[in-house]
């Protein structure tokens, strides 16, 4: 049985123009939820074997706040160029690649594409996964390399005005 965790980063900030998208910050309110959501996961005892991230500064900054909101070593956190916004087919690949021995995975990233992996993936009708949403999503295989879309059944869904 592996896990995987889908994390849409918090909320940019667009205060910026000169910024580019990849270098754009989380917002005042991205910053507040980031935490808030690392909480709920550690009150589920959440605690992935591998976290990957976006390397842009909105994923890998809410990235970094939810791994040390979980327990989880900021210096193993690895980053993927190819998770920036990235289609369900790119995100797919990104599963089948993990090693065996990594039972739980958590990926940080964007939409469109963290929506409609978690739809093709569980075969659910998520609209959006909203800033610094989590969709967990269970699936019955010990080889990643097995995951295909429909293989997976959702575990949770949370956000942050989930009112939990």
């Amino acid at each position: 049985m592996k896990i995987l965790y889908l994390v849409r980063h918090a909320k940019s900030s667009w205060d910026y123009p000169n910024l580019s998208d990849f270098d754009r910050p989380l917002s005042a309110r991205g910053e507040r939820d980031a935490p808030k959501m690392g909480q709920r996961l550690a009150d589920k005892s959440v605690l992935p074997d591998l976290i990957i991230s976006s390397p842009a500064n909105r994923a890998l900054t809410t990235c970094q706040i939810i791994a040390k909101s979980i327990g989880y070593d900021p210096k193993k956190i690895k980053t993927q160029q190819s998770i920036y916004h990235a289609g369900e087919g790119t995100l797919l690949k990104v599963v089948k690649n993990t090693e065996d021995h990594v039972n739980s995975l958590m990926l940080f990233g964007h939409n469109p594409g963290f929506t409609d992996f978690a739809c093709s993936l569980a075969n659910e009708e998520i609209y959006n996964i909203p800033t610094c949403g989590i969709v967990a999503i269970k699936l019955d295989t010990n080889d990643w390399y097995e995951v295909n879309f429909g293989t997976g059944q959702l575990e949770f869904f949370d956000y942050p005005k989930n009112g939990k």
